[in-house]
């Protein structure tokens, strides 16, 4: 019994001077530190190839969803031994970001992904979480952590109804709780009259070559009321092609698409292009 306790033991750590939750496991804790030596000595000139480079480290890891839904209030979820594939990018980006600030411990890590994950990199309950991804976006270019360059590559702004978790509600267990609720609604509004800018799916091979390796690469939807319904990082391969290094759902792991970014992108029902955001180095 007690072995079993100690299995799925979660540990709960308040920390910095917002007395911060963060909900990890041992086991995590020590992946963390273990990643810390893994990229170790990966820091390039180029920023890109850095998280590339830090990407691939994590190649086969398993893909598990809903892994941020944990407890009965939002605390700020480590876990590295299961990725969906939005905690997949979130990682590589602060593990990329801990590297070029000359950062290498535990604290540093979770102050990091703490900035990368919620509004103006502070949680502050649920909905604090950049939930919709075109707000992560946006959100990390407001904190100079990256840049949407989805205009220069040739994307066109759109407009269009953000609301898929208000409607579906019962698919988001924390928005029982009717305040989490209203504030979601509220951040829909908000996104609601923002346009976003996507490279349509027919335009992407022709303007592949201005995409580089390590950008963010955000698959936008036909489906009503959502804006992403997938993420990864641009990776350059040996056949000169734009391959999605990505936790893949099809695979169920870690992986780089077999086949180059524009090409995978049709076999995906109801895409209709991607948004593409660039780490700032």
């Amino acid at each position: 019994m007690l072995k079993s306790i100690l299995f799925i033991f979660v540990l709960i750590l308040s920390q910095y001077t917002s007395a911060q939750q963060i909900t990890c496991s041992p086991a995590d804790k020590q992946a963390v530190e273990n990643k810390l030596i893994t990229i170790d000595g990966l820091l390039e000139k180029d920023f890109g190839k850095t998280i590339v480079a830090i990407g691939k480290t994590f190649m086969d890891t398993p893909y598990v969803a809903k892994t941020l839904e944990i407890g009965d209030t939002e605390t700020l979820v480590i876990n590295l031994q299961g990725l969906d594939c939005t905690t997949y990018v979130e990682n590589v980006l602060a593990f990329g970001l801990m590297l070029k600030n000359g950062e290498s411990s535990f604290d540093d890590f979770t102050e990091t992904l703490e900035s990368i994950r919620y509004k103006d990199g502070e949680l502050d309950g649920y909905a604090s979480r950049l939930h919709y991804f075109s707000e992560w976006i946006a959100n990390n270019e407001k904190k100079k952590l990256l840049k949407d360059i989805t205009a220069e590559i040739g994307g066109k702004e759109i407009t269009k109804p953000i609301n898929f978790m208000s409607t579906h509600r019962d698919l988001y267990p924390f928005l029982k709780d009717d305040k989490n609720f209203e504030k979601v609604k509220a951040s829909e509004n908000y996104l609601n009259n923002q346009p976003i800018c996507i490279l349509a799916q027919d335009d992407i091979a022709a303007n592949e070559h201005m995409i580089q390796s390590g950008d963010i690469i955000a698959l936008t939807t036909s489906i009503n009321g959502l804006d992403i319904t997938h993420t990864g990082i641009a990776t350059r391969e040996k056949d000169g092609r734009i391959h999605l290094l990505h936790a893949s759902t099809g695979s169920m792991k870690v992986e780089v698409s077999k086949k180059p970014l524009s090409e995978y992108l049709k076999g995906i029902k109801k895409n209709t292009g991607i948004m593409v955001a660039r780490p700032i180095s």
